[in-house]
């Protein structure tokens, strides 16, 4: 099979021809049809982040195809079951985050693309209780980048407590953030978008955004302030400087959520304001497999629009340049 393959952090992703992988016992093959890009993929295959993948391994938490074959030991899923498979690629399931609905803390989790070979593929294995069914409602190249970006902001919707007509600001309108908008508006938030470009602010009112600020040529803590402050400030760009703004756009009672990894792991916390207005910082990691299962009952009912791009694996370097470049609407979806 033809699989996407990080040999070193400082050199371009290579597509190789490896061996289409066995399942184990208690794990499915899955035949990839679509595979969404996070960006976490590319900091993966960069090394950026403080625990590294090992080499060599293929990246990708956002696959979506077909079980071809099940281990000796499965049960619940069938030969011919459309799944996807995510960044919660396995958790030990007793411990006393699995038991009590909050899996993705779990400490010996693993994660797919990172610990385990990804969707970047052909072909993944999965832990068979770990994948997602996907409703037949929904296209293979939607549900990919469901299955990263969709649950990990509506899970910070979630965590946020967002009420009905509260203010949500959305820090960064790209792959993750278009979702997030969208999910503070099923939850009856009136949505406040923040990018540096007019294109991506464009899409936030098409999707139903009240306000849009355009951080480039104003100052969106200003901005936001005169609208009365945000009662929810949800962070999707990766710059310590949009996280601290972010902060200060939130109104006395408000809710912080950081959801982006700034490559150097520092924000600027004003310790007065925060204890003094009473203002929560949360920080959101990917939503659970019961999460993702109710993103795409949303999505089958037509709640969510998805925007993405496709592209073959071959250009997979070029693509993780056009991310990086932030010349990409939305989100970019390998079709296999």
């Amino acid at each position: 099979m033809r699989a996407a393959v990080v040999t070193a952090f400082d050199k371009p992703v290579e597509l190789q021809e490896v061996p289409i992988p066995e399942p184990g016992p208690s794990q499915v093959l899955v035949r990839i049809e679509a595979s969404g890009l996070c960006h976490t993929d590319i900091h993966a295959a960069h090394g950026d982040w403080p625990v590294k993948p090992a080499l060599p391994f293929t990246p990708g938490h956002e696959g979506v195809g077909v079980i071809e074959e099940v281990g000796s030991a499965v049960t619940g899923r069938a030969v011919g079951e459309r799944v996807a498979i995510p960044w919660l690629g396995y958790a030990c399931g007793t411990c006393e985050y699995c038991v009590s609905g909050r899996e993705t803390l779990c400490e010996s989790q693993l994660n797919s693309g990172y610990a385990i070979n990804g969707g970047h593929a052909e072909y993944a294995v999965a832990h068979a209780a770990y994948v997602v069914p996907v409703p037949d409602g929904v296209a293979s190249a939607e549900a990919a980048p469901l299955t990263c970006a969709g649950v990990t902001t509506y899970k910070a919707v979630k965590v946020s407590g967002l009420r009905p007509s509260e203010r949500a600001a959305i820090f960064g309108i790209g792959g993750l953030g278009h979702l997030a908008q969208q999910y503070a508006q099923i939850f009856g938030g009136e949505t406040i978008a923040v990018d540096v470009t007019d294109e991506k602010l464009r899409l936030a009112r098409e999707l139903g955004a009240s306000h849009t600020v355009n951080a480039a040529v104003s100052d969106p803590v200003a901005e936001i302030e005169a609208l009365g402050g945000a009662d929810v400030a949800i962070v999707l760009a990766a710059s310590p400087r949009v996280l601290e703004q972010a902060h200060a756009s939130v109104r006395r009672g408000g809710r912080l959520v950081l959801v982006s990894l700034p490559k150097d792991n520092t924000m600027s916390l004003p310790v007065f304001q925060t204890v003094l207005g009473g203002i929560s910082v949360i920080g959101s990691i990917v939503g659970t497999r019961a999460d993702l299962a109710e993103v795409f009952e949303l999505h089958a009912a037509g709640r969510t629009k998805v925007v993405y791009e496709t592209r073959k694996l071959e250009e997979i370097n070029q693509s993780f340049d056009d991310v990086l470049a932030g010349t990409v609407p939305a989100r970019l979806v390998f079709q296999l």
